[in-house]
């Protein structure tokens, strides 16, 4: 259920992105208490403009039925921004997080929705 959408202007190479794409998994499977088996991790190249700059930049929206609140944010914001800089040089301080609690009834798999 719960989703982590990455957009950033770092041009991620191929043998990099999907051990990119298990970290972000982990962040948030271990951030909600979810199973990481319910988790959706997505990375997108997107061009930024950031504080009149566009230089390297970062846009995460985290998404989940539960498990969203100050707590979790703020572990995810800590854990997503550390993992941004190390593996992709973005400076926190150019990481916009979103997050967003979704309704059971809102949200839709496999045919049918969670609530």
């Amino acid at each position: 259920m719960p989703l982590i959408s990455l957009k950033t202007s770092v041009e991620i190479p191929e043998n990099k992105r999907e051990a990119l794409l298990s970290e972000l998994s982990k962040i948030v499977a271990e951030s909600t208490g979810k199973p990481e088996q319910y988790v959706m991790a997505i990375i997108e190249t997107a061009d930024f403009m950031m504080g009149g700059h566009p230089s390297m930049a970062a846009f995460a929206d985290v998404r989940g039925i539960g498990g969203i609140n100050r707590e979790t944010n703020a572990k995810i914001s800590e854990k997503l921004c550390a993992l941004l800089e190390s593996r992709l040089s973005i400076s926190p301080q150019r990481v916009y997080i979103n997050f967003t609690d979704i309704p059971a009834s809102n949200w839709g798999c496999n045919g049918s929705t969670f609530g």
